[in-house]
């Protein structure tokens, strides 16, 4: 059994309730996944299951020419290379604004110098508390000459723009099959 889950640890519920403190049984690098029996608002007791999750910042860089840019990278969990909009999670303490324009600079090798935040929805709030924050971000320059923002090591990314129409079509012909960028497409 992984050492991690061996060395599960007490946490404060986050939004279930005071009732008690749930059980973390793993611990990776993007996520944690929390057990406990939860007492609900109908007064009936259940057994949950909940991947913690830190917000991610979901973004729509638009080139001055209306094009927006999308990233490609290899999904390990679907075997597969996927057209995305650029996203990452927030690194402890960062606003969502600070980490709109740290991912931007990190997957499009662009600083948005315009950050306009759009909103903010759970994807699979029945098991995960993990917000997407969607921004619109334009007025795209090279970064500082200074600038520390890469890829993360995990990440080889291609990045292409197209046009608005061409980005949503990418979406009906199955060339992209991440929802968070298929729906992010419709607020373009």
């Amino acid at each position: 059994m992984d050492e991690r889950i061996l060395r599960a640890r007490q946490r404060e519920p986050q939004g279930l309730g005071p009732e008690s403190p749930m059980l973390e049984v793993y611990r990776g690098r993007v996520f944690s996944v929390e057990v406990d029996r939860v007492l609900f608002p109908n007064g009936r007791e259940h057994t949950v299951e909940v991947v913690r999750h830190p917000p991610s910042v979901v973004l729509l860089p638009i080139q001055a020419d209306g094009c927006v840019i999308l990233v490609r990278q290899y999904r390990p969990s679907i075997a597969q290379d996927t057209w995305e909009v650029p996203a990452g999670s927030l690194n402890p303490g960062e606003t969502p604004e600070a980490a709109a324009r740290r991912e931007c600079e990190e997957e499009t090798r662009l600083a948005p110098r315009r950050v306009e935040r759009l909103l903010g929805l759970f994807p699979a709030p029945g098991f995960c508390d993990e917000e997407l924050i969607f921004f619109r971000v334009s007025d795209l320059g090279p970064p500082a000459p200074d600038s520390t923002h890469r890829p993360d090591e995990d990440e080889d990314l291609e990045v292409q723009a197209f046009t608005c129409d061409e980005a949503r079509a990418m979406v009906e012909n199955g060339e992209i099959v991440d929802l968070k960028s298929a729906y992010a497409l419709t607020l373009l």
